[in-house]
């Protein structure tokens, strides 16, 4: 492969690659190409070393534990002495509370609460979904899932459905915009009276809002709005009024929709979600961020019999009640993220023609490509800042390196100093540890801090793999030391001042058809002082929004602030159980739950480069999986195995038992490549079987690495045609 590459400033770059930064990515950046080449190569000099180290740092503190706790077995459960411990070899390090000090921070990120999406770049169609579910219709979010109780009726409208969705949107309106008399369902006519709403109940009776700020703006004839736009805690609401259609005809007020403000914060996603193993899948995925950035990402596809172009939205309009015109965004804000310190690429060689690393490769690239977004009709944000998230990062010593990696990026390209922001990801042990040092790093340019169960999860296993056996799956979010994690990261954010300069974010909702569980369940997350929380699609980012209404985060902050920080101790409590627990039964379940969901992630990954996708488990429930869920099945299996919870035998026979069910759940799928009925010629089983029995050995637990191997087999026996 490096045969095809071309030498630049003492580098090696893949042709595809050089072709699109010098055709595409430079266009009216004011860099040249040998600059930037120049820059890259001495940025792999610089950085490249500096991240080996710190890779080799990791290292040797997990060879470190890992001999503690066979030397010492039980003697975590003396937190003191292991605290001790962790602090004598490194892995601790402890540091006040920082203030945050970033500026420069779009409201989206700084001060409004409200769901967030994470997309695959590679996905142009999905990506532009996402940052266009800045806005979604209530009505459709409530009519086409289980949030309202019944099968829709086929064959047209289904009245009756219907009246349920309108009487249960005229509640939510009576929550969060409350009339001073009677309710939103009452209203036979709304308008804009001398600058403030007038609604007319059925009985002729007029009344305004509760709240007389609460209205934004309307569109159309004021006597006869076509729109009327409100506001609460931040968020927009827009009734939709349009007596042509059949669900305005049958509203005594005209109201056709509640469309909800929606999706603040779209995170377009090169890392976890995405199989990006070489440089023409690097590439693929620059060009969609590019075109995001400016604005001409396209996608068309067949739908129903005819071609749908996707585009983004515009900006939305509307006058105000002093009749200037308001204009909204019609487009989520964007982050990108990048991948972590650990894996490189083949898209550029060294000039000892080592891969440099991704991570590195992504901070120049996504930023160049974002440079167009900074500015112009549909700007990403107002504040001209770049937002780039950063997973995987262990401890302040990596945070400063992706800080001051950043730092470099920005003179490069000639932006001012700190405009590229930057999200840490609070899902390795060390960084949740030390919150208070990572975040020290960063303190000046960092927006954003969230936790991710099923990440933190595996690296929660990886690091106490010889401490025992741990907690099957299912029990894990009710451990001691996830509770802590998930209330440390907000005392921690809200204690070094991030609100009003960033976000504290929560997990990702993974079951996408079950959304009345998810309105039932997640506004534990504004609850927990989150000003957002990741949804799997824009329908859920819709019916998410309604949390935000329902709880007042603000209040909740001051609140949760006069508890003091999470004790460090409950962090440290290793969810080891007792195997005596699990009966037979018990231990075949969970390992056959964790090698379905693991086959039937690795196999779409590693024969179509799909880096996301729904993955029916062994209740056919559709679970959105990307390589954290595949990280903790992998690593709970490698933990069983390492203690004896269960044998060799046992897990290789449930991977081949479930291969067929993993195959016949996919049977529908043309572009499926079946795991059997060869196995032994199957790369995907291959790689399926790595994962669990060297998973001890993949550094953090870590996925990639296999992965990335075996993506690479398959594509080139795609070309082969083996």
């Amino acid at each position: 492969m490096s045969s095809d590459h071309v030498d630049i400033a003492g580098i090696r770059v893949a042709p595809v690659l050089r072709a699109f930064v010098e055709e595409e990515a430079l266009e009216g950046s004011g860099v040249s190409a040998d600059a930037l080449w120049r820059a890259l190569a001495g940025m792999a000099a610089e950085f490249g070393p500096r991240t080996r180290a710190l890779l080799a740092e990791r290292d040797r503190l997990q060879g470190t534990i890992d001999q503690w706790h066979r030397a010492n077995p039980g003697g975590h459960r003396d937190t003191e002495r292991y605290r001790g411990f962790l602090q004598e070899i490194g892995y601790l390090d402890a540091a006040p509370v920082p203030t945050i000090t970033t500026e420069g921070v779009d409201e989206e990120i700084a001060s409004l609460c409200g769901p967030q999406l994470v997309v695959p770049v590679t996905n142009a169609r999905y990506a532009l979904n996402a940052v266009n579910a800045r806005w979604g219709s209530l009505y459709d979010a409530l009519y086409g899932t289980d949030a309202i109780p019944g099968p829709t009726a086929g064959g047209g409208y289904d009245a009756d459905r219907g009246a349920q969705v309108i009487a249960w949107a005229k509640a939510f309106l009576d929550r969060a915009v409350p009339l001073q008399g009677g309710s939103h369902a009452d209203v036979v006519a709304y308008g804009i009276r001398d600058g403030a709403l007038s609604a007319t109940l059925a009985g002729g009776a007029e009344t305004g809002l509760q709240d007389a700020g609460a209205l934004r703006g309307f569109a159309g004839d004021p006597a006869d709005p076509q729109a009327v736009l409100l506001r609460h805690h931040g968020l927009h609401v827009e009734l939709l009024i349009d007596r042509s259609g059949a669900v305005g005809a049958s509203d005594p007020a005209g109201v056709a929709d509640v469309v909800l403000e929606s999706a603040l914060t779209t995170i377009v996603d090169f890392e976890d979600s995405v199989a990006t193993v070489d440089a023409d899948d690097k590439v693929a995925a620059y060009r969609n961020w590019l075109g995001l950035n400016r604005g001409d990402l396209q996608d068309a596809f067949e739908k129903r019999g005819r071609t749908v172009t996707r585009r983004l939205n515009a900006d939305r309009e509307y006058t105000s009640p002093a009749g200037e015109r308001v204009v909204l965004p019609g487009r989520a804000l964007m982050f990108v993220r990048n991948v972590g310190h650990l894996m490189t690429t083949d898209a550029v060689l060294d000039a000892d023609g080592n891969e440099i690393g991704e991570g590195l490769l992504d901070a120049l690239l996504t930023a160049l490509c974002a440079l167009p977004g900074r500015r112009g009709e549909r700007a990403n944000g107002r504040e001209g800042s770049i937002y780039i998230v950063k997973p995987k990062m262990h401890g302040p010593a990596e945070a400063a390196l992706a800080r001051d990696m950043f730092a470099r990026v920005e003179e490069v390209l000639g932006l001012p100093e700190r405009s590229i922001k930057i999200g840490v990801m609070d899902e390795e042990r060390r960084t949740s540890l030390t919150l208070e040092a990572v975040l020290s790093e960063v303190a000046d340019r960092v927006v954003f801090i969230n936790t991710g169960f099923l990440d933190r999860s595996g690296d929660e296993i990886h690091t106490s793999m010889h401490a025992g056996p741990v907690v099957p799956k299912t029990q894990m979010k009710a451990q001691e030391w996830i509770r802590a994690y998930e209330d440390r990261n907000v005392d921690v954010g809200l204690a070094a001042g991030l609100p009003g300069r960033g976000q504290i974010g929560k997990g990702m909702w993974a079951m996408p058809d079950r959304m009345a569980d998810m309105l039932r369940e997640k506004a534990a997350h504004p609850q927990a002082g989150a000003s957002t929380a990741w949804v799997p699609s824009p329908t859920a980012a819709t019916l998410h929004a309604t949390h935000y209404h329902d709880v007042d985060v603000a209040a909740r902050r001051r609140e949760i602030a006069e508890r003091p920080i999470a004790d460090i101790d409950r962090l440290l409590t290793i969810p080891v159980g007792d195997p005596a627990e699990w009966d037979e039964a018990a231990r075949a379940r969970e390992v056959d739950l964790n090698v379905q969901s693991l086959l039937g992630y690795v196999v779409r990954w590693v024969e179509q480069g799909i880096g996301c996708s729904k993955v029916p488990d062994l209740d056919d429930v559709g679970l959105m999986e990307d390589r954290a869920t595949l990280r903790i099945s992998s690593q709970l299996l490698a933990n069983w195995l390492c203690h004896g919870v269960v044998s060799g035998d046992q897990v290789r026979e449930s991977l081949e038992r479930m291969a067929a069910v993993v195959d016949a759940q996919n049977a529908d799928d043309p572009s499926y490549r079946p795991l059997g009925p060869d196995l032994g010629e199957s790369v995907a089983f291959a790689a399926a079987l790595e994962l669990v029995f060297d998973g001890a050995a993949q550094p953090s637990g870590y996925t990639e690495p296999i992965l990335h191997r075996a993506r690479r087999e398959a594509k080139a026996r795609a070309l082969t045609g083996v």
